[in-house]
Order: structure tokens, then C-alpha cells, then sequence
């Protein structure tokens, strides 16, 4: 049984923010980590997602001379190695969950060098290092504290990687401008028509740091849309997965910034060949989900809005609450604080 939604007050406000947020964030003093030790990345859903782009940061930078890994929390906290030589980077929104916080024991008494992104509040991750991102977000669906862990995130890898860092320093100073002028595009209502009336699947693909962002778009689709949402990269999306491609498949794919060897074209022609209707996430003023146009390396704080946005539009529609991830409702409400997280 299900209750009237309390709608996406907080979530659109936190949207909203974002660009002074980032903003804020661009001078912070951050540690200088070295590029000739490990880098381990770590964090949970959003925050791992986070932590993916960063660890593509510094390959793309280092023209894949510096490999970082990012690796799930809970992994980290449980089964994987952590060794004095690592530099361990735990992204949480809260600073409460249990598996960062293992992670940055068992990292302490490894002797790693730790560093804590998290947003501000009464919660202090014992790490040798804790750079604060935003304040805390009143919904559950996480936007905010997303791009500022990015931008975080951002500094700490130009700062490690000196001179091969500048084109990320450079390009990240255009992001507050962008997000403000992807705030203003109007998205197209078949988008959201597309995604509040769907009763299949709905897919998000993309290539390169698109991937992540697609990944990204449809963990918020989930919580704040209760629709099913996958995330894919554009060439597995064409192998095996079409079997179970309908017309109740509904398509948002992000249109690379570079060559993708048309698969983005072939994926497209696939689903449209089934009947599933298919929209594009670009730089473009004409696409179903624009942004504005930013260097490739920072696509990810400002290519994620249109999502953000479509989220609370199809929300609206559907009666769901970013706000509240589905606990304004029950069984879910029960089942979901049933769990320590």
C-alpha cells in the first residue's frame, strides 16, 4: 500500500544549489598525495560513482602511467588488502556508515595515509585528513553532495599530479558557469514522459566517464522515481543485452563527447528497430536532456543535471519522493529501516 508522495521539495533546492556549491569548494586547501603510491578510492553507490570518475581522472591524465583503483567500501572493509604504502580516499556523504568508516580503521592501523570527503556535520571520520563538501542533504536522494565530492575529488588529483593535473584544475574553474546554464535548459516533455510512464525497464548507457554518470542517473532514477533503471556501457548494451530489449524499454542514452565507432548510432537503431522509445543526453540545446558544454574531463558534474532534473519532473508525475527514497510508504518503509547501513 502506498501513501501520497511529500513530493521533491529538499531534492530540488539541494539541485539547485549546486552551482555556488562547487563553487565554494574550488579553493579549498587539500593534502598533496603522491602519484608513486597506490591510490585507492573508495566509497558506496553514489560515492563510489564518485570515486570511479576520479580513478578514470588520473588514468586519462597520466596517459595510463598512473593506474588508481576504485573499489567498494564494503570490499575494502572485508576482504581486500590494505597495505602502509596506500593512500586511501574514503567518499561518504554522512560520515556514518559503517563500511567507510571500517575502511579508514583498518586503513589506520595498515599505517595508509587517509583521507575522509564528507559533508559537514557532527561526524568525524578518523581520518588523517577530512575535507567537508556541503551541507548535510535533507533528501535522501543524494545530488549535491555528489558534485562537490567530485570537485573535491578533482582537486585532490590535479594537486597529486603536478603539471598533468592542470588541464582538470583548468577545466574544473568552468563548472559553477555550466551548472548554472544547464539549470536553465528546458528538458523535453517526452523525456519525462518517457520516464514517468514506463512499465519496463528503463536504461541508461554511455562511453568513458559517461559510464559512471550513467550509472549515477539511474541509482537516482531508482530512489527518486521508484522505477527500475540499469545502467550500462553503450558496447555491453549492444552484447546479450538487447535479448530482453521491448518497446516497454525506455532508452536515455548520453551521447559521447568523442568516438564511440557509432555504437551509440547502433544501440540506438536497436532499440528504436523494437519499438522503445530513445532519448539523448548532450551538450546540445536540442537534446531531450541538454547541458552545457564543458571540457570532456569535467562532463561529469554538469552531464548528471538533466538526470537530477528529469528525476523530479517524472516524480512529480508519479506521486514518488526524492525526498524520502520510498519511507513515506509502507512495506518499504519498515523494510528499508530494517537494515543498519
Amino acid at each position: 500500500m502506498t501513501t501520497p508522495s511529500t513530493g521533491s521539495a529538499a531534492y530540488d533546492r539541494h539541485v539547485a544549489s549546486q552551482p555556488e556549491a562547487v563553487a565554494a569548494l574550488l579553493e579549498t586547501p587539500v593534502p598533496v598525495l603522491d602519484p608513486a603510491r597506490p591510490l585507492v578510492l573508495t566509497g558506496i553507490g553514489t560515492s563510489l560513482h564518485a570515486c570511479r570518475t576520479a580513478a578514470a581522472w588520473v588514468r586519462l591524465l597520466t596517459g595510463g602511467r598512473v593506474r588508481a583503483a576504485a573499489l567498494d567500501a564494503h570490499d575494502l572493509a572485508l576482504t581486500e588488502g590494505i597495505t602502509a604504502a596506500d593512500q586511501v580516499v574514503v567518499v561518504s556523504h554522512r560520515g556514518t556508515k559503517t563500511a567507510p568508516n571500517d575502511v579508514l580503521a583498518r586503513a589506520a592501523e595498515a599505517g595508509a595515509v587517509t583521507v575522509a570527503i564528507t559533508g559537514e556535520g557532527p561526524a568525524e571520520p578518523a581520518a588523517g585528513t577530512v575535507l567537508r563538501t556541503c551541507p548535510q542533504e535533507a533528501a535522501s536522494t543524494h545530488t549535491v553532495s555528489y558534485t562537490t565530492a567530485l570537485t573535491l575529488l578533482a582537486r585532490l588529483v590535479a594537486t597529486a599530479l603536478g603539471d598533468e593535473g592542470a588541464d582538470l584544475a583548468e577545466a574544473l574553474a568552468q563548472v559553477p558557469e555550466a551548472l548554472s546554464r544547464t539549470l536553465e535548459l528546458p528538458l523535453a516533455p517526452q523525456a519525462v514522459d518517457a520516464l514517468a510512464d514506463a512499465t519496463g525497464p528503463v536504461l541508461v548507457t554511455g562511453t568513458g566517464l559517461d559510464a559512471v554518470t550513467a550509472a549515477e542517473a539511474a541509482l537516482k532514477i531508482k530512489e527518486g522515481t521508484y522505477r527500475w533503471a540499469e545502467a550500462l556501457h553503450t558496447e555491453f548494451a549492444l552484447h546479450g543485452t538487447p535479448a530482453v530489449f521491448s518497446a516497454t524499454t525506455a532508452g536515455f542514452l548520453l551521447r559521447p563527447a568523442g568516438p564511440d565507432a557509432g555504437r551509440t548510432a547502433d544501440l540506438e537503431r536497436v532499440l528504436r528497430a523494437l519499438g522503445a522509445p530513445v532519448h539523448h543526453c548532450a551538450d546540445d540545446p536540442d537534446a531531450a536532456l541538454p547541458f552545457a558544454s564543458v571540457p570532456a574531463l569535467v562532463r561529469p558534474l554538469v552531464s548528471v543535471v538533466p538526470f537530477q532534473r528529469l528525476v523530479s519532473l517524472a516524480a512529480a508525475r508519479t506521486g514518488a519522493s526524492p525526498d524520502l527514497t520510498h519511507l513515506e510508504a509502507e512495506p518499504w518503509a519498515t523494510a528499508i529501516r530494517s537494515v543498519k547501513l
